[in-house]
C-alpha cells in the first residue's frame, strides 16, 4: 500500500491517489503516463449493490474511472476494477460486478476487471 503522486496533475481528477497492491500502482502509471487518458480517478464514485452473503446492500468504490481516447479516437469512459484472478470467482465480487455493469450500462460506461494475466510486468 503506498501514495501515487501523478507527474500529470491535470489527468487525474480525484482527492488522493492511494493504491492497495502494486497492480492498482502499474494502471495508475498507465493512466499517468498514456497520451490516449485524458482524464481518470480512484474510487472516486459508489455503487450500491446487494451483498448475497449479508442479505443487505452495500457500497462498492471501483478501483479506478477512466477517461480514454479510443482507436476510432472516440472519447469513452470505463470503470476498471483490479484483482487477482481467483478472485474472481467469489461471490460477493459477483455481485458487485453485477451492480457495476448495471449502472456502466445506464451511464454509458464500460466495464473491466483486470488481473494480473492482464498486467505487463
Amino acid at each position: 500500500m503506498g501514495k501515487f503522486v501523478p507527474k500529470n496533475k491535470h489527468k487525474f481528477d480525484g482527492r488522493s491517489c492511494i493504491y492497495r497492491s502494486l497492480w492498482e500502482r502499474k494502471v495508475m502509471l498507465y493512466c499517468d503516463r498514456s497520451p490516449s487518458v485524458v482524464r481518470w480517478s480512484s474510487e472516486s464514485i459508489a455503487i450500491r449493490y446487494w451483498d448475497s452473503d449479508s442479505e443487505r446492500y452495500r457500497s462498492y468504490y471501483p478501483d479506478f474511472v477512466i477517461e480514454y481516447i479510443d482507436k476510432q479516437c472516440q472519447v469513452r469512459k470505463k470503470i476498471v476494477e483490479v484483482k487477482p484472478y481467483y478472485q474472481k470467482r467469489w461471490r460477493k465480487n459477483k455481485d458487485k460486478w453485477k451492480a457495476a455493469e448495471e449502472w456502466c450500462k445506464h451511464y454509458g460506461y464500460d466495464f473491466q476487471v483486470i488481473t494480473e494475466k492482464e498486467i505487463k510486468p
